[in-house]
């Protein structure tokens, strides 16, 4: 293929504005930026800035590759989450949403006549939640849309037949949607939908490799909804890091250098994303399991992000609790309010385990990196992750089931969970099972593994 082909392709990559969107976009925007595409990453001014702050493990001039561009939208309401809502869903988000779809539709629109006017082809990777841009590149006589899922494929099974044969095999369950999403979120996904009816997209871009999903992508892609549209698998999107490797040029954040000292597998990692809030009284329980288990841990504390993350947020809430625990803990335990190198915790050697919220991007990064997940869904996608992980892939432990989301669950019981996975045959066996599957993960994304081969397609396929 040669530099000219390339160069007259213009990728334009339109994330959805919550944390793992704009993240698993960024991954994928860096990868083909990688390989010589030219790569527009659109989103509004402060989701931008938050998806290149929070990006981590490739080598900080990567970003340089992308071009990034500031969808102008009008002010919305960026309230703090409220840990005490009946729902963990993050309703509080729900202003920035609906004025993103409302208002990110316009200077889209003029970004991609303009890179129309330059480009034999303007490609518009939009996020599935983002379908508003499907539609405009529909407008385009040389535009082209491929929708881009961060969520596992195997969860559109259940949006389409939750009753489907391989559910039932393999003893899955598949929650109702709107029992674990907000009902004006559901709306919403209900109106994105609509925009993608509406509009040709060519096909799917996946954050999954075969050897997690391969039985659920063969379903998904032959199923009617999906008629005519390829499908291209090439996760995993996140860098995979070899064991206590440090990215050059940047400064090494002071839980690696705890971590450093601790023997191998050792460490429980528990961090539940950027989309939760625990409320206090299940803060104090999970603190007296860490505490009671005595294991190793590192403890992301930190609330569900707001709208706009660098909005001025006072002092945090848990600041006398934690003036007390992290006395208790000196030595064994570590408590990060801020944002923590997720990617480079999972891949230390002492690292044995993640207590998750099952995001899609967290899954990936978990057994990309050969470790086994403690499973304690909160809303969305989550409790399907769940399923997967511990049903499916037999590479998860359940915390709490999702049915109790609205219980305080007790010390004893996440305890149980914790010396489980860290001491117990059955713990070791799943996490045998883990460090397997992240094997045949890093295989999928080498030379000649089916995910290297995808993305291979999906570039072969844009450049046509």
């Amino acid at each position: 293929m040669d530099v000219e082909t390339m160069e007259s392709v213009a990728v334009v990559a339109v994330p959805f504005p919550a944390q793992g969107h704009l993240n698993g976009m960024l991954h994928l925007s860096l990868l083909l930026a990688s390989r010589g595409l030219p790569v527009h990453y659109a989103a509004p001014g402060t989701h931008v800035r938050q998806a290149r702050a929070r990006v981590h493990s490739w080598d900080p001039e990567a970003l340089r590759s992308i071009e990034f561009h500031d969808l102008e939208v009008t002010q919305y309401a960026s309230p703090p989450p409220n840990p005490t809502a009946p729902s963990p869903f993050p309703s509080h988000l729900m202003p920035m949403f609906e004025t993103f779809i409302a208002a990110a539709r316009a200077p889209l629109a003029g970004l991609l006549e303009r890179l129309s006017a330059t480009h034999r082809r303007v490609v518009v990777v939009f996020d599935r939640l983002s379908s508003f841009a499907a539609a405009e590149a529909a407008r385009l006589s040389n535009g082209e849309a491929l929708g881009f899922q961060c969520v596992a494929v195997s969860y559109n099974i259940g949006w389409v037949d939750p009753g489907h044969q391989l559910l039932r095999d393999h003893g899955l369950q598949f929650l109702p949607v709107e029992a674990c999403m907000s009902k004006e979120f559901v709306e919403y996904i209900v109106r994105a939908e609509q925009d993608e009816k509406g509009a040709p997209v060519a096909g799917v871009v996946m954050n999954t490799c075969r050897v997690l999903e391969g039985e659920f992508i063969d379903v998904v892609a032959a199923h009617p909804e999906f008629h005519g549209q390829k499908f291209f698998e090439v996760g995993p999107l996140n860098p995979l890091l070899d064991a206590d490797a440090r990215t050059p040029g940047q400064p090494l954040h002071e839980c690696l250098e705890w971590l450093d000292k601790q023997s191998p597998a050792s460490v429980l990692y528990v961090s539940f994303g950027t989309t939760s809030s625990l409320r206090a009284e299940q803060i104090a329980e999970l603190a007296a399991a860490l505490k009671g288990s005595k294991q190793r841990f590192i403890w992301v504390l930190r609330d569900a992000d707001r709208a706009d993350i660098f909005a001025e947020s006072g002092e945090s809430r848990h600041a006398k609790f934690l003036s007390q625990f992290t006395k208790e803990i000196e030595g064994t335990g570590l408590v990060i309010t801020g944002w923590a190198p997720q990617l480079e915790i999972l891949a230390h050697s002492a690292t044995a385990a993640f207590m998750s919220h099952c995001g899609w991007n967290s899954t990936m990064e978990s057994l990309s990196h050969g470790k086994p997940v403690l499973a304690w869904p909160m809303h969305s996608d989550q409790p399907w992750d769940s399923e997967l992980l511990c049903k499916y892939l037999k590479a998860g432990l359940l915390v709490r089931p999702w049915e109790k989301h609205s219980e305080v669950i007790p010390a004893e019981a996440i305890q149980k969970v914790i010396e489980e996975a860290m001491m117990s045959d059955r713990g070791m066996a799943v996490r045998q099972r883990a460090k397997e599957l992240g094997e045949a993960v890093r295989a999928s994304v080498a030379d000649g593994g089916t995910s290297r081969k995808g993305l291979d397609d999906f570039i072969g396929y844009i450049t046509r």
